[in-house]
């Protein structure tokens, strides 16, 4: 049976894939009222766990040092008491492979190599080229599909991962910053956060 998780490591998840979310944000990552959103941020925020911080005219939180490390003890212990590490490890070990191809993806949508080697930024005037790399993307949509689909069957908590994905990619011919723009619904901001997901799940440094 798929596991839901506890309102509050839902509140704190969110700010943690979101790295600076205000409010609203924070609720609507996993579809739930702002008012118990809120709540939970007052607690969070008296326990030291949430900092809110303004930045460039937006507001937001984001995780204290503290913060983190209860955010991954609540992924921990939640993983431990649905049992999901083995299936989510096995799940892990196939994504790797796909994020490879996906970083591969995103760089030759941004830039392009010139015959002396030097590179400039794609300007998309290649179709070809474009539509090779979009291909690529789609190809990677379909594989994410049931990789997604054993996830969500033990934590809900990673559904709409591969369908947001797709999305972005079938977007991409008319909007191309949908690929590797920093909105939050581009294709590598969707693929990161589920990168990210996947290493606080696991407990894995990234950095390592």
């Amino acid at each position: 049976m798929t596991h839901v998780s506890e309102s509050s490591l839902l509140t704190l998840h969110a700010i943690r894939l979101g790295g600076f979310a205000d409010t609203r944000v924070v609720a609507d990552r996993y579809r739930m009222p702002v008012g118990l959103a809120e709540s939970h941020l007052r607690d969070f925020r008296e326990r030291g766990w949430i900092s809110r911080f303004s930045f460039g005219g937006d507001a937001g939180w984001s995780l204290t040092e503290s913060g983190r490390a209860e955010n991954e003890r609540m992924l921990a212990a939640e993983l431990a008491e649905c049992g999901a590490r083995t299936p989510v490890e096995a799940v892990y070990r196939e994504f790797l492979p796909l994020n490879t191809r996906v970083v591969r993806a995103c760089t030759a949508w941004q830039l392009t190599v010139l015959p002396d080697g030097s590179m400039r930024d794609n300007d998309h005037s290649d179709i070809r080229r474009d539509e090779q790399i979009r291909a690529e993307l789609e190809s990677l949509a379909a594989e994410l599909a049931p990789l997604s689909t054993r996830l969500t069957e033990r934590l809900a908590r990673f559904s709409g991962y591969d369908t947001r994905f797709a999305a972005a990619v079938a977007q991409a011919a008319d909007r191309p910053e949908l690929v590797t723009g920093a909105e939050s619904d581009s294709a590598h901001r969707i693929w990161f956060e589920l990168h990210e997901d996947l290493i606080a799940t696991l407990g894995i440094d990234r950095a390592a």
